[in-house]
């Protein structure tokens, strides 16, 4: 069977990139150009440009053209690494953890130790967790204004697993869901793994573009929408009352699911209620511990529709059974004692002072970021390419994440996303400053000192 043409051009244009025949650089031809020169069609040249920037090959600038990215940029849902030894720090990924962790670990764990029911945590937790252990979240999601009994809270090994299973639960290969055009990039991964199609919504710092959802919905046939609306991965935005009203009710008049990921959404407790509150019946919340406790503790939920609470349990029981019994353990006696509630708070307070910072040392660039975010979106000037001041900065053992891991559609905005959560705060304002000297110094980008104006000192 012939592979398809757009695929076998892609792969030509790749092996010329892999031994070097195509430099770090290099601008392509544009589309109508590539498919004049392969005797295709526009869409198939479209097609292969397409196939090459999800591989991490080209960057595709609007109004510019394409070009070959550096291959040591980090962008990607699965980006290539520095090794330990050579990293100063790493500001692509957070794993946010306050001083005192360890010790609260320590402790909950000598008190689990002691407890006369010790051994029920070596016995297998049924799909979607104990009744007494969802009720605990059930509560806790009272602070959030989502009111259900524990029977619609399924307990998850993380919110990227409670998205694998919605996903799996919702949607057969080809189905499509609506997304920002600027999301989390573990979506994408799922995505590609069931082939589904992501149909991209124009998306700015301000929020998602309903009018754009509207005509999408209306065009197409989607099966969900899926959008971060509190404290948006990222681009740090938090969608107003009546913006998720509208989405709520253009669900309910397209008859489409809402997939709405909650991850963030404990940094900011003023926010409108989730859209969830909106049209419960037809939203399925994602919510996550690991930002508000730790990475490694890899716990979640979902919060499901009567409708679809059979089809996540099968799907729940298919992807891992059940989560850790001791993991749920240690989070629902963290839940019912107020340590989440007080380390949430924690966090709030050290992602304001690291946001401050932040904005203070990458004064003179046009920045994004939630106030109380751990993550910065860096829109870069015309004058330096996201590959280009990934590969600088990873030169000097800085890891970074490019725009285009969390772009959906064809256009890869130019961009870094700095996580910020990694360092500690004292280290965090020499790592800025580096990060700042890099980008105003890439060679050959001088007019950069008439776009971006000095920092305040």
């Amino acid at each position: 069977m012939r592979a398809e043409r757009y695929k076998v051009v892609a792969e030509d244009i790749a092996a010329a990139i892999r031994v070097g025949d195509l430099p770090v650089g290099t601008r392509l031809p544009t589309h109508r150009e590539l498919a004049r020169q392969q005797g295709i069609a526009l869409a198939t040249a479209t097609k292969a440009y397409r196939v090459l920037a999800g591989a991490g090959l080209v960057v595709g600038e609007p109004g510019r053209g394409t070009y070959v990215r550096e291959l040591s940029g980090f962008a990607g849902p699965e980006p290539r690494r520095l090794p330990v030894e050579a990293r100063v720090a790493d500001l692509s990924f957070n794993q946010p953890l306050a001083a005192e962790q360890a010790e609260q670990l320590r402790h909950i764990l000598r008190d689990l130790s002691g407890a006369g029911d010790l051994g029920s945590l070596l016995i297998q937790q049924p799909p979607g967790g104990r009744t007494a252990d969802k009720a605990a979240v059930a509560t806790h999601l009272l602070d959030r204004g989502i009111d259900v009994p524990p029977a619609n809270v399924l307990l998850t090994a993380g919110a990227q697993h409670g998205l694998d299973v919605v996903l799996t639960a919702i949607t057969d290969p080809g189905s499509t869901l609506a997304v920002d055009e600027l999301t989390y990039p573990g979506l994408k991964l799922l995505a590609a793994a069931r082939h589904l199609d992501l149909a991209a919504v124009r998306c700015d710092p301000n929020g998602t573009d309903l009018q754009a959802l509207e005509a999408l919905v209306g065009q197409r046939k989607i099966t969900a929408v899926y959008l971060i609306p509190t404290v948006h991965n990222p681009l740090g935005f938090v969608l107003d009352h009546e913006s998720r009203a509208r989405v709520a009710a253009l669900a309910r008049r397209h008859d489409i699911l809402i997939v709405e990921d909650g991850t963030y959404a404990f940094l900011d407790p003023a926010a409108p209620p989730p859209v969830q509150t909106f049209a419960p019946e037809r939203t399925i919340y994602v919510g996550s511990f690991s930002k508000s406790l730790a990475t490694g503790l890899r716990a979640g939920y979902l919060v499901a529709p009567d409708a679809h609470l059979t089809a996540l349990t099968r799907a729940l029981r298919a992807t891992s059974w059940g989560t850790s019994s001791l993991t749920t353990a240690i989070v629902t006696r963290w839940l019912r004692d107020g340590t989440v509630t007080r380390l949430e708070k924690t966090r709030r307070d050290d992602a304001r002072e690291r946001q401050t910072i932040a904005r203070r040392t990458l004064a003179g660039f046009e920045y994004h970021a939630h106030p109380a975010s751990y993550s910065s979106w860096l829109q870069l000037p015309e004058e330096i390419r996201s590959d280009q001041a990934a590969h600088r900065l990873a030169q000097t053992g800085i890891l970074v994440s490019t725009g285009d891991a969390f772009a959906t559609g064809t256009r890869a905005p130019n961009a870094l996303r700095i996580a910020l959560a990694n360092p500690s705060v004292h280290e965090l304002p020499e790592l800025l400053d580096r990060c700042h000297d890099v980008l105003v110094s890439i060679p050959d980008r001088a007019a950069i000192s008439t776009n971006v104006a000095p920092r305040d000192t």
